[in-house]
């Protein structure tokens, strides 16, 4: 049963979020106007683009779950080390087909390069 008090839960999120995009905005804005100028000669930027800046940057290099890859890899780590040696051998394989290294073995003596595409 839904809580009659949602709203007010919503309204504080909301407010939270406001915050939080005002002060990485505002650092983002002041760490750049502080260093880049003197360093490289680049210039000042506003609010607006401090906020775009860190959206970008979350975007290419970290998203916003924590880091980069963080759970995903966690998670694998977890079912890899639950696996046996048969059935990791299967899984390297089935991403050797996956990934158009279906011809190629992954011991030490199979040096050769992959065949030149015609």
């Amino acid at each position: 049963m839904r809580s009659r008090y949602w709203p007010i839960k919503a309204l504080k999120i909301a407010v939270m979020i406001v915050v939080a995009v005002a002060v990485v905005g505002w650092v983002v804005m002041t760490l750049w106007n502080w260093l880049v100028p003197a360093l490289f000669g680049r210039p000042t930027i506003t609010f607006a683009e401090a906020v775009g800046l860190f959206i970008l940057a979350k975007l290419l290099f970290g998203g916003f779950r924590g880091g980069p890859g963080g759970y995903w890899r966690r998670r694998m780590h977890e079912r890899w080390e639950q696996m046996t040696p048969e059935e990791r051998e299967r899984f390297r394989e089935g991403m050797r087909q996956r990934c158009g290294y279906a011809g190629r073995s992954t011991a030490g003596d199979d040096k050769q390069p992959p065949p030149a595409a015609p």
